[in-house]
């Protein structure tokens, strides 16, 4: 129950059915992928209204958005099927950088409507809370963008829409930074000593997995595996031996 509440309270209830969209499509599988994400948000909807979680705007949005994919792979021809299977990641990419770049806009950063589950209401006006939420909404918004421009480069320049670096690693690494980044600059910002290995801790396993994945599925040569490997085991002493606290913090139970 900690851990559904935990969810349901955070940003990453809006962001997963984007993350599962990414993760799920692929040729052959829009329709699927689409649903998938559909449910996902409409699950994640139900379960905040039976833990007493307000409902969000990026909820919302997300809900709307997979809707209407869902309906599109319902009635859509088979070449406007084609085209989504191919662009459906940048557009999504596109619209949920849109949606954080809009809601700073209009000075309502999407996180902060998360944040206000969880703070005091006399808080919510404190010129800190403000700025920790425009700057963490921005941090999403560039990690958006990210994976957008890479995921387009993959399937416009290299006409692979499945591409280890471009479908997967790089947009990952994003959504995981701007994900380290939250949890990080809320205490860094209210003074608490906290070190910006936090942000940087996921890193050396992350590289180490992309070794390890790219190389089992050959999607990367011997050598790049093997090297991606070798910096990952380094990096992750290094992190233990620089940063020792940190890496005691992190260790999973």
């Amino acid at each position: 129950m900690k851990f559904i509440d935990s969810y349901v309270r955070s940003p990453f209830a809006g962001i997963a059915p984007w993350v599962l969209m990414g993760v799920v499509s692929g040729p052959g599988r829009f329709e699927e992928a689409a649903s998938a994400a559909l449910g996902l948000a409409l699950l994640t909807l139900w379960v905040g209204s039976r833990r007493g979680v307000p409902v969000h705007l990026l909820e919302v949005f997300t809900v709307g958005y997979f809707g209407v994919l869902a309906v599109l792979g319902l009635v859509a021809s088979d070449a406007t099927i084609d085209w989504l299977e191919l662009w459906a990641g940048e557009l999504s990419n596109i619209a949920l950088a849109a949606f954080a770049i809009v809601t700073l806009l209009i000075r309502k950063p999407f996180t902060m409507a998360y944040a206000k589950d969880t703070t005091p209401r006399e808080h919510w006006d404190d010129p800190l809370f403000l700025r920790i939420n425009y700057v963490i909404s921005a941090v999403w918004a560039g990690a958006f963008l990210v994976s957008a421009v890479v995921g387009a480069y993959g399937d416009a320049v290299l006409r692979d829409n499945d591409n280890f670096w471009t479908a997967w690693i790089v947009p990952l690494a994003a959504v995981i930074f701007a994900g380290a980044f939250t949890e990080f600059y809320p205490d860094r910002a209210t003074g608490e000593a906290t070190s910006w290995a936090r942000i940087l801790d996921w890193l050396p396993p992350f590289v180490l997995v992309t070794g390890i994945v790219g190389w089992v599925s050959d999607a990367v040569p011997d050598g790049v595996g093997i090297g991606l490997i070798v910096v990952g085991i380094v990096g992750s002493a290094a992190m233990r031996k620089l940063f020792p606290a940190q890496a005691e913090a992190t260790e999973p139970l």
